[in-house]
């Protein structure tokens, strides 16, 4: 590594790095920082020369990040988020508070409970952005590496350095199109039905699917769909049954008819989960009290 001051270094080095490394790409990072591309190549180039390292070569027509840039954006992103509490030190006030909060969810979750929180946050908090990315099946490596900084899933994943909390459960109903068919009366009518369902990328079934599977309830999916969005356009005008969430009936599935269950199912439980580093900063302790108002208000 080229001798330099460290003093050299600052916030918008880091950043800099954080947004090639993220979208792969020059022209992204300089979108998403809101600067030209010759102003991200000359931070680039200052980078290249503090480090001694190449930090992005070239691929195709993009560019990838060197194992050292990819090790350097893990402690740049630890340095940014410390000189972010730095800043807020002293007393926190929602409407000082200048950030882009990610939230990773998917549709249920996400279409049931961030627009009201999105509301609650324009009051009192309006410098907050929220960015929603999907969660799909979450792991560790979304909140390690701050891809995003809150996730709401059923299923946490599982590490020393997560914590999580349980924000509600729901019980499962079987939908369909009352004009279309009569609901299942039996678990043998619930079985010889054609029914579609949700799989996640990649190929993973949802919890309550496995869990009937494990039981003996074997049924035939004519179709799968990559979120609980896509359900209601198969159900609607035929004679498909899906089983999901009973609080999609007020947004997603609203309109189609519901039955209990011919079995008794366990009710999936919802978690937000966040990493340790952000566990004591007064900012992100303030957000998640709002999603939990949110959730007391909504669910």
């Amino acid at each position: 590594m080229s001798k330099f001051d460290y003093s050299d270094l600052d916030g918008r080095l880091m950043q800099l790095l954080v947004a090639v490394v993220d979208v792969g790409s020059v022209t992204g990072a300089a979108q998403r920082l809101g600067v030209t591309q010759s102003a991200v190549s000359h931070l680039l180039d200052k980078l290249r020369a503090i480090t001694g390292d190449p930090l992005f070569v070239k691929s195709g027509r993009g560019i990838v990040a060197t194992a050292r840039a990819e090790t350097l954006a893990l402690q740049a992103r630890e340095m940014l988020t410390a000189m972010e509490r730095f800043a807020r030190s002293g007393d926190f006030a929602p409407g000082r508070w200048n950030a882009k909060f990610t939230i990773a969810a998917n549709d249920f979750q996400r279409d049931l409970l961030l627009p009201p929180l999105l509301g609650r946050l324009r009051t009192q908090a309006p410098g907050v952005k929220l960015r929603v990315i999907p969660s799909n099946v979450p792991g560790l490596e979304m909140l390690r590496d701050e891809q995003c900084q809150l996730v709401i899933s059923p299923r946490p994943p599982d590490g020393a350095d997560i914590l999580q909390k349980r924000l509600f459960e729901d019980e499962h109903r079987v939908y369909y199109d009352a004009a279309q068919r009569l609901p299942p009366e039996t678990l043998a009518d619930y079985m010889a039905a054609d029914h579609v369902t949700v799989v996640y990328e990649p190929q993973r079934a949802l919890d309550m699917d496995q869990w009937m599977l494990k039981n003996g309830v074997q049924r035939r999916f004519v179709a799968t769909v990559p979120g609980f969005a896509g359900l209601a356009s198969f159900v609607r005008g035929s004679d498909l049954l899906a089983t999901a969430p009973l609080r999609l009936q007020s947004h997603l599935l609203r309109g189609l008819a519901t039955a209990k269950l011919p079995i008794n199912c366990p009710p999936m439980p919802m978690y937000m989960v966040w990493h340790a580093r952000h566990h004591h900063d007064p900012a992100h302790r303030w957000l998640r009290g709002e999603l939990d108002a949110v959730v007391a208000l909504t669910v």
